[in-house]
């Protein structure tokens, strides 16, 4: 290898490394902070996803609460650092880049980024209220739940995990579409096939309900059928070689 080729190497290798830390220094300093929302954040998905007939949570360890509240924290700082840690990826991806993927880049990263968090945000509001008074409704004076907050916990944060990666579905059909690995008129020709993929990932990406695949699947597929005409947008292509 040229020393000038191994001298690049090493460069882009250090500045990776210097992004990363940054990232890592930036969760940590924000880690305290989440700490110390993570009960509040608790306390309203307790609030708004459970109904009245169901009974209070039980934690069934001593460190159960406090293990919790750490794993809450640390989804806090992840999410609170968000936007810095994607302007340091930005950074280090900039110089490699020309002005029209520049652009390009930048625009699906923002997109990709808002689809996420509206996944999460259609989970919290609509789909943990729905699955939780589904789970209420088998209820009765002989049979009573008894729930636990890290089941609970686990629950919803699969759920959101979910939602927000399967809102992803635009992205991935325009990125299909114009980087020329599937025409659109395939994708259009094979819709029953793209539905019955659609339904078998929310199957397996949520618990085994209809409700909650079905809040999952319905919207997967119009944003299935938005990333198709997404796709029909000049400026919505990615740029060529």
């Amino acid at each position: 290898m040229p020393e000038d080729d191994n001298n690049s190497l090493i460069a882009h290798l250090q500045d990776l490394r210097t992004a990363l830390l940054r990232c890592l220094l930036a969760v940590a300093l924000l880690f305290p902070l989440g700490y110390l929302a993570a009960p509040h954040c608790i306390n309203f998905l307790v609030d708004w996803s459970f109904p009245d007939n169901l009974p209070a949570l039980h934690y069934f360890s001593p460190l159960e609460v406090f293990l919790v509240q750490l794993k809450m924290a640390l989804i806090l700082a992840l999410v609170a650092a968000y936007p810095w840690n994607l302007r340091q990826l930005w950074q280090f991806l900039l110089p490699a880049l020309y002005e029209q993927e520049r652009r390009c880049l930048r625009t699906w990263l923002l997109l990709a980024s808002l689809l996420f968090f509206a996944g999460i945000a259609f989970c919290v509001l609509t789909v943990l209220p729905l699955l939780l008074n589904f789970a209420a409704s088998f209820a009765s004076p002989q049979l009573q739940p008894l729930l636990g907050l890290q089941n609970f916990l686990q629950l919803a944060g699969w759920l959101m995990l979910a939602f927000g990666i399967m809102f992803q579905t635009p992205v991935l059909v325009v990125l299909l579409v114009r980087s020329g690995i599937v025409p659109a008129e395939t994708l259009r020709r094979q819709r029953p096939v793209v539905l019955t993929v659609i339904l078998i990932l929310a199957a397996i990406l949520t618990p085994p309900d209809v409700i909650s695949q079905l809040l999952l699947a319905i919207p997967s597929w119009l944003l299935f059928e938005l990333g198709l005409l997404l796709a029909k947008s000049p400026q919505t292509s990615l740029p060529q070689e």
